[in-house]
């Protein structure tokens, strides 16, 4: 999923691929602000910066869990 958000980047534009409801693309707060993720499945997210040169640049892919079994 990650590289079709890759791509859908570089073909529409990262404003047009942000409204795309499937990503949940969306900014963060705190430690993390200035930052964006995006959903590639339940259980990971991509984090994101765009550059004021407008070059997004891919921070991580990090694993989130929100129940300790």
């Amino acid at each position: 999923k990650l590289l079709l958000w890759v791509d859908s980047v570089e073909r529409i534009g990262i404003n047009k691929t942000r409204i795309i409801p499937g990503y949940h693309d969306e900014p963060l707060k705190g430690d993390r602000s200035g930052q964006r993720s995006i959903r590639l499945n339940k259980a990971y997210r991509a984090i994101y910066i765009e550059k004021e040169n407008k070059e997004i640049v891919i921070i991580s892919v990090i694993e989130v869990n929100k129940h300790e079994y």
